[in-house]
């Protein structure tokens, strides 16, 4: 949807399931014009659209682009943005690290990564403004010489060409947007910066490299290394580095209290990996890979227990989830403060909890549209606060 000074709000797809085009069509009709109803009946809508591999293959077809087109034009929607993380199944089995393959070492997320701007082209409107998320380039635990973080800067820039020859006929401002991550190639933004140092050194002489290509600020990512956000984007911008899309999500933080640390067993699933970093007065002591490593850690007094635990596990915008459990939301404020000030530095905002069907009951006891809504009425009341929204319209 449209907000003030230019800016685009929409939510992630990602929370629903959807490998095929046709899967991800049908999660379309049945969810985002549920939550659109509830939202913002009367307003058009953005939706924040999450393409796997197989998805935009099907879609990239002339025949299915064109009749996506005209489903937009019908319902009054529009497309700015697009998910490109995942690369395969998302939902419903073991993702964890696999989250990361293929990496930007490789062919195929680079081929899987121009068609998702091919199709983007395809849904704007001259002049208009197009993003596309994706991985920090790889896992850290992926990397083990120096020739894949070589392919990775090379593939990066093939990316950027690509995307100067796409956005050229319409003078589109397409960009993708890195998304540091806990134990990404690059997780803090100081390790960001570093890369696009790299990055610019690799790519010198292109002169729209730092226009094509830049940053997706996931909130939830960043509170969980224990950074300020104000400190974090301001550091990105002296450094040159774009800000493609700022992802409102909440991490899961609590206090290692031997209650706290009992009721951490409900958060541990199989389908996602949800990284730990441990700190003691808000320096960071150790990382985990997942969370039932870290609980197995202290238990066996393998490790520090510090003060804080952050953990990368996306919970609602809306609500807290309680029982001793405490939230980052304080981050996604201050990060809606920074843009307040700053709103020509970002454009496109995205809400992102795509964890829905791994909540622990409590935090999922509404269905997934009502679920969606009212992150919507959090986040544009947080929105408005800053002058940066209109009062939301709601509907029951």
């Amino acid at each position: 949807m449209k907000l003030f000074k230019g800016l685009d709000l929409a939510y992630c797809t990602n929370v629903h399931r959807g490998n095929s085009w046709c899967e991800t069509f049908d999660s379309l009709e049945k969810y985002v014009l549920a939550v659109r109803e509830k939202v913002a009946p009367e307003e058009r809508f953005a939706i924040g659209l999450r393409l796997g591999a197989d998805a935009a293959r099907e879609l990239s077809r002339p025949e299915q682009i064109l009749r996506f087109q005209k489903w937009l034009a019908a319902k009054d929607c529009y497309v700015f943005t697009i998910n490109g993380f995942p690369y395969g199944n998302f939902h419903g089995q073991r993702v964890k690290e696999d989250v990361y393959r293929p990496d930007w070492a490789t062919r195929e997320r680079l081929s899987y990564t121009i068609l998702l701007f091919e199709i983007l082209e395809q849904l704007l409107e001259p002049g208009e403004e197009g993003s596309v998320s994706t991985l920090p380039g790889s896992f850290k635990e992926f990397q083990t010489d120096k020739t894949a973080y070589s392919k990775i800067l090379e593939n990066l820039l093939h990316c950027s060409d690509e995307i100067d020859r796409i956005k050229g006929p319409k003078s589109l401002d397409l960009h993708l947007g890195l998304e540091p991550e806990p134990l990404g190639l690059f997780e803090t933004t100081p390790e960001t910066v570093s890369f696009f140092d790299n990055l610019k050194e690799r790519g010198d002489g292109r002169d729209s490299l730092l226009q094509n290509v830049g940053v997706n600020y996931d909130c939830c990512h960043l509170a969980v290394e224990f950074e300020e956000a104000e400190e974090g984007l301001n550091l990105l911008d002296q450094a040159g580095v774009r800000l493609s899309k700022l992802h409102l999500s909440s991490a899961l933080r609590v206090a290692p209290t031997p209650e706290n640390l009992k009721a951490l067993n409900r958060y541990v699933e199989e389908v996602y990996l949800h990284q730990v970093v441990i700190g003691q007065n808000g320096q960071i002591l150790r990382r985990y890979k997942d969370l039932d490593l870290a609980l197995s850690a202290i238990k066996a007094e393998q490790g520090p227990t510090g003060d804080e635990w952050r953990i990368h596990f996306h919970v609602p915008l809306h609500a807290s989830p309680g029982n001793g459990m405490e939230d980052t939301r304080d981050h996604v404020r201050k990060t809606l403060d920074w843009l307040a000030l700053n709103p020509e530095k970002c454009r496109h905002l995205e809400m992102e909890t795509y964890t829905w069907e791994v909540l622990p009951e409590n935090l999922r006891s509404q269905d997934v549209v009502q679920q969606v809504a009212e992150e919507y009425f959090w986040t544009l009341e947080t929105l408005r606060e800053r002058g940066l929204a209109a009062t939301p319209k709601q509907t029951t």
